[in-house]
């Protein structure tokens, strides 16, 4: 390179190109990185609790779940807000990563004309009008304001609601409502007999107040439905970083059409 470009040394001034070379038996594959930071980073949280769930896991267990725009969403383990930010953005049709950046906007053979109108696509896909019930709760007051900013750098800070409430004082005024909870697990030592009471608490807590709602749990504590009382109607297993964890789900009744046909 220095012979061909007749240069002594080459200075790393310009865009960032990360070649990656993934190896299987005799096979090398190369590939560019056209992102830059992981697709996982939205862009809106800068601040989070020690163990943050992904972004990215966050939407698929929403996903997951029957939840619509048109119904309740509540999550009482919010920590910084990961869950209900992602479901505000599916329920706004809101592109993941609309105000992130990406690193080969700077590759000048892409031409930023290309990323002007992708955005502009999502935007015009974008239903900013959609009014939608979501509340995150969680134990520790420092956790509810930490949700509250970043929901506040989501564009969501009028849309979500938060509060600080134990799991087990949670109530919920609507009906047919979608709660989806990512708890703690019980994984560290002296953790585990105050998360196992809570989790039978929580069992007691949502049959009694919540038996019109879906409730959606995740966890890696292989004895949850015995503790919560219940048998899932469906789980799935879902990786939460390195830990194996099952996805609970309890489906509730479905809620009451409305008179011209479409559902509540």
């Amino acid at each position: 390179m220095k012979k061909r470009y007749k240069r002594g040394w080459f200075d790393e001034n310009g865009p960032l190109y990360r070649i990656e070379v993934a190896l299987h038996k005799d096979i090398a594959t190369l590939t560019i990185d056209t992102s830059g930071t992981g697709l996982h980073k939205r862009g809106y949280r800068y601040l989070h609790s020690q163990a943050p769930l992904k972004e990215t896991l966050a939407a698929a267990m929403i996903m997951l779940s029957h939840w619509k725009s048109d119904r309740p969403f509540a999550d009482p383990f919010c920590g910084s807000g990961t869950i209900p930010i992602e479901a505000a953005m599916i329920g706004q049709n809101i592109a993941p990563g609309f105000n992130r950046e990406f690193v080969s906007e700077q590759w000048h053979w892409i031409g930023s004309e290309h990323w002007d109108r992708a955005r502009e696509e999502v935007e015009d896909m974008a239903n900013y009008d959609q009014p939608l019930d979501i509340l995150g709760s969680d134990i520790d007051h420092r956790m509810v304001e930490l949700a509250q900013n970043n929901a506040m750098e989501a564009g969501f800070g009028d849309l979500i609601s938060f509060k600080q409430m134990q799991v087990t004082d949670f109530r919920h005024k609507e009906e047919y409502g979608i709660l989806i909870g990512n708890p703690p697990y019980g994984e560290r030592i002296g953790e585990r007999e105050e998360v196992e009471k809570m989790y039978q608490k929580m069992g007691e807590v949502f049959r009694e107040h919540l038996e019109t709602w879906s409730i959606y749990i995740l966890t890696s504590h292989e004895g949850f439905e015995e503790l919560y009382g219940k048998q899932a109607t469906k789980k799935r297993k879902l990786y939460n970083g390195n830990i194996k964890t099952d996805y609970y789900q309890f489906f509730g009744p479905r809620p009451p059409r409305h008179p011209e046909g479409s559902q509540q």
